[in-house]
């Protein structure tokens, strides 16, 4: 079959499409930036990247008529509009009334839960999606998923955060609040089984785990998988305000994700039962088993997704990244160095490797300072690391610089600042001709940024310096 995937750069997505391909179908892959796809994509036979953004429905010409199966994945959940409602309807009218020209048999759309009678506003805007998506000229097929627990999953990464790093924890009441955690590879196995399954059509079913947890039993849980003993104490008096700040220090989110998670959070999350699992032949797996399998997938540095390199992580990069991979010249400060490099490709693979776990080769702990200093004016510090600790795309997350273009073919590497600046901010490394370039660029905003670059100034000498001769050698 030919299949539209939305949101396929997505955490979902990215995990969906390699599955599809398993089982001979045919991909179009919709993003809306071509630079954010895999190169392993790029040449794939069964693969054709469209170029969509479903806020402006000019751009959807591209989406082939002659499609069978189209998926809905996607979501906002760090959008800050005040009209984000408005924006996630427009953009579900947009796809409706483009897949309604086509050849389009059947639509799946991957919600959230919404049972409870109190739901966040993000659970209120996917339940009107849901609704905007139905049509007369084709079916829809809707999954309501809970909490997704898997490798690189927001849940399972915050949760990982908060047991590692807290033997004792005073935390908010809505501890105590119900959910049904499913598995990431449940969640994919619904989603596939799903394709062209006529008794699905026009039916809207909740998917869940098969046990109910308070989030305080899934750390409590997590710990014990993990052979660490944690206590937790549940307090009444923490508000919303003090409980995103408790995520937003402890854990690797952004301020903006933690207020809208604290929200969500409030909200029990309990499925309705239904005869989806008979349907379908799935049976989904505990939360402990969850959490084992996506450590099996970090022990083998195997994710293939994780919420960090979306833009819900995002500090200031808003836009596409066509935008900010021509480096300015023009009012701009930088500090560039150069060295001999013997042996090209051992100082590739030390590029493509810095930062998250290997650290920055020199000065790290100054480094880390700078990340401390970033979350505590409201940045996103260094905690988000990297996914994969040798390898980069364009859009990834490396602690707070963003991947605009990474090529080894081309030996170039191009970041670009998301930590808190009076300014914008790009770091990159080339080698051409046995000589590795490595350039820091940055475009003050007003007085405040240029006394921002003098007053670092001092420490980009020898921290800039010790970084090129570490990685030459």
């Amino acid at each position: 079959m030919k299949v539209l995937v939305t949101g396929a750069t997505g955490y979902i997505g990215k995990r969906l499409v390699p599955l599809l391909l398993n089982d001979g179908h045919e991909i179009i892959f919709s993003v809306r930036d071509k630079l954010r796809v895999d190169r392993i994509y790029k040449d794939e036979e069964n693969i054709s990247i469209s170029e969509n953004d479903f806020l402006k429905p000019e751009t959807l010409n591209s989406i082939p008529k002659d499609i069978d199966v189209a998926f809905y994945l996607i979501h906002s959940m760090s959008n800050t509009s005040n009209n984000f409602k408005n924006l996630e309807e427009k953009c579900a009218e947009n796809f409706k009334e483009y897949l309604e020209s086509t050849n389009v048999k059947q639509v799946i759309y991957l919600s959230g839960i919404t049972n409870d009678k109190n739901l966040s506003k993000h659970l209120q805007s996917r339940k009107r999606v849901e609704e905007v998506l139905r049509s007369n000229i084709y079916a829809t097929t809707v999954f309501k998923a809970g909490i997704i627990v898997g490798s690189g999953s927001s849940s399972f990464e915050i949760i990982r955060d908060l047991v590692e790093k807290l033997p004792f924890m005073i935390a908010p009441k809505w501890l105590n609040t119900k959910t049904q955690p499913l598995a990431v590879r449940d969640v994919l196995s619904y989603l596939l089984k799903s394709i062209g399954n006529e008794k699905l059509y026009n039916n809207s079913y909740d998917i869940f785990g098969p046990e109910i947890l308070t989030y305080k039993q899934m750390l409590l849980q997590f710990a014990e998988v993990r052979n660490l003993k944690r206590y937790i104490l549940t307090v009444p008096i923490m508000t919303p305000k003090l409980s995103s700040y408790w995520l937003y220090f402890v854990t690797s989110t952004s301020y903006k994700l933690a207020t809208n998670l604290v929200e969500s959070m409030g909200v029990e999350i309990i499925g309705k039962p239904s005869k989806i699992n008979t349907l379908l032949n799935i049976t989904p797996v505990t939360y402990k088993m969850a959490v084992k399998l996506a450590f099996e997938k970090i022990e083998q540095n195997s994710i293939i997704s994780s919420w960090k390199d979306s833009m819900i992580s995002s500090g200031r990069l808003k836009n596409n990244l066509h935008k900010y991979i021509n480096v300015p010249t023009f009012g701009c400060f930088k500090d560039y160095k150069e060295a001999l490099v013997k042996n090209p490709d051992k100082t590739l693979n030390k590029i493509w490797s810095i930062g998250g776990e290997t650290g920055w080769y020199y000065g790290t702990f100054l480094w880390r300072i700078r990340g401390y200093i970033d979350k505590l004016v409201g940045g996103i510090g260094l905690r988000r690391g990297r996914t994969n600790p040798t390898e980069l795309f364009a859009g990834d997350a490396l602690d707070f610089w963003r991947v605009i273009f990474a090529d080894k073919s081309k030996k170039r590497l191009l970041l670009y600042a998301e930590m808190r600046l009076p300014g914008e901010a790009w770091l990159e490394f080339k080698i051409e001709d046995n000589i590795l370039k490595q350039t820091a660029t940055f475009r003050p905003k007003g007085l405040a940024g240029r006394f921002y670059w003098y007053s670092v100034l001092p420490f980009h000498g020898f921290i800039f310096k010790g970084l090129i001769n570490n990685l030459s050698k």
